[in-house]
């Protein structure tokens, strides 16, 4: 049966690098016919409002939410920025696609993801890597029983500090900036989605702060062990702090996981497509002069490709828009999900704080030590 096309009037909250990448994609899509952009910095709120030919901006989120036109929200401010405009958009029971996480406050965090589930809302966390290819057939062959009862995954992630030092200059709370708040949310999302059925009843982790500590008060890394109620155990291990000529753009990712009947390997560290040139070059996350090898493909949204952005954002903003248009299923981390990843985070970084096990799940305000 044809689905009836829901027009989208769309609201665009902050035009960084990822609201620019959304408001382009979401103007080439057929079910969008307008768009407002608010950004706090007017300069670059009208470059973006040029660049996807939208119809209004605006310095002030509230104005654009108040606007008649607006029936969908994508929320891409800075982390720390997104609560407010998330409650209000919940409020007028706009459907959300919010950039993760839900909030860097795990008080906060909880009092959104309240206002959304009171308003009922359908409000989506910005996981991209949830579509691509190689982590959907993933989740496909543990859901089908490929692997029988998964009982123990890995993960190990390697990120240009790049990332790190980017986030500590944004943020005006850098106690709140951590590898796994910010970075390490995106593999712990991917094994928590592969073992969803499984309840988290403990963490234990322990962080190093050698390179980045000295001079931005930050976290090298973490390495942590999560147990299940059921004997399952996944261990995990993030460093954002590697030199910047790393080659990866911003990270490269593996993972197994093992069951009682199979077991399964990822390996997303992009080393199989490797660029060496003497040019100065412009791929990734933050472009650095002193790098001129690059393992492609590792810039997590996608690659610019004839012009577009090809990759996971893509297919995650237009499942977004048909989910919103067309009312159809989609794999994208529900809020309840995403305040779970927080949780977590912020467990792990209060284990690796106390050194000591912490037992699982932590409430609102037990993170602060």
């Amino acid at each position: 049966m044809k689905k009836d096309l829901k027009k989208i009037g769309l609201a665009i909250i902050g035009a960084g690098r990822v609201g620019l990448i959304r408001a382009e994609l979401a103007a080439r899509h057929p079910s969008v016919g307008w768009i407002g952009i608010a950004e706090i910095n007017p300069e670059r709120g009208e470059i973006v409002r040029e660049k996807c030919g939208g119809d209004f901006v605006t310095t002030d989120y509230k104005e654009l939410l108040a606007r008649p036109e607006v029936n969908a929200v994508v929320v891409a401010t800075d982390e720390h920025l997104h609560v407010d405009p998330v409650i209000m958009a919940a409020e007028r029971k706009l459907p959300l696609l919010i950039e993760k996480p839900l909030a860097t406050d795990l008080t906060e965090s909880a009092q959104t993801l309240a206002a959304i589930e009171k308003s009922g809302v359908d409000a989506v966390i910005g996981y991209t890597q949830r579509f691509r290819r190689r982590w959907l057939v993933a989740k496909e062959k543990v859901r089908t029983g490929s692997l029988g009862e998964v009982t123990m995954v890995t993960s190990r992630a390697f990120m240009n500090r790049l990332v790190a030092i980017d986030n500590y200059k944004r943020s005006d709370n850098r106690s709140e900036v951590t590898p796994m708040v910010i970075s390490g949310t995106h593999a712990l999302d991917i094994v928590m989605w592969l073992m969803e059925s499984k309840k988290p009843v403990e963490v234990y982790a322990r962080s190093v702060n050698k390179a980045l500590g000295p001079t931005w008060q930050g976290v090298d890394g973490t390495g942590y062990t999560i147990s299940f109620d059921d004997g399952a155990i996944y261990h995990g291990v993030i460093s954002w702090a590697l030199p910047e000529v790393w080659p990866g753009a911003v990270y490269s990712l593996e993972v197994g996981a093992v069951g009682t009947e199979g077991v399964l390997t990822i390996d997303d560290t992009h080393r199989d497509i490797v660029l060496a040139t003497n040019l100065i070059q412009s791929e990734g996350y933050a472009p650095d002069k002193r790098r001129h090898v690059d393992f492609l493909t590792s810039y997590p949204v996608g690659d610019m490709a004839l012009g577009e952005l090809r990759g996971p954002m893509r297919e995650e903003t237009n499942s977004w828009l048909n989910r919103v248009s067309l009312g159809v299923p989609t794999q994208h981390a529900t809020a309840a999900e995403g305040h779970n990843r927080l949780m977590l985070t912020k467990a792990i970084d209060l284990s690796a704080k106390l050194k000591r096990p912490v037992k699982l799940p932590i409430a609102p305000g037990e993170e602060k030590v």
